[in-house]
């Protein structure tokens, strides 16, 4: 849970909110081919049910004082220039959590953890 307090009293927004519209920005980019576990549990729940993809995958949330931090493991299609596809990445992450939400992006790290 994210929780903001505001005039209004406080707002507490799930984390599988933010995985799936996190996740979807992502995956909707282009040379994105997937996206990678990014976590034991994600890997645990991917070993014993491998045939389904699940929408947080390779998404992890963090709230800092200043803002939040994302954090996106993802596969690319290889031949493509890496460089242009994380900034793509980054500006439309940002900007799809920061117009849904009203909440400040501070930081959004994307690995890169293969390429297909």
């Amino acid at each position: 849970m994210v929780k903001i307090e505001n005039h209004l009293g406080i707002v507490e927004i799930s984390k599988e909110y933010f995985s799936s519209l996190i996740g979807n920005a992502a995956s909707s980019c282009f040379g994105v081919a997937g996206m990678a576990n990014s976590n034991a549990k994600q890997n645990i729940r991917s070993f014993f049910f491998r045939t389904r993809q699940y929408i947080d995958q390779g998404v992890n949330v963090l709230k800092d004082a200043d803002g939040l931090i994302i954090e996106l493991h993802i596969i690319i299609s290889f031949g493509l220039n890496i460089s242009a596809i994380v900034k793509s990445i980054v500006n439309k992450v940002r900007y799809t959590v920061e117009e849904a939400t009203g909440l400040e992006v501070k930081k959004v790290n994307v690995f890169v953890d293969s390429m297909i």
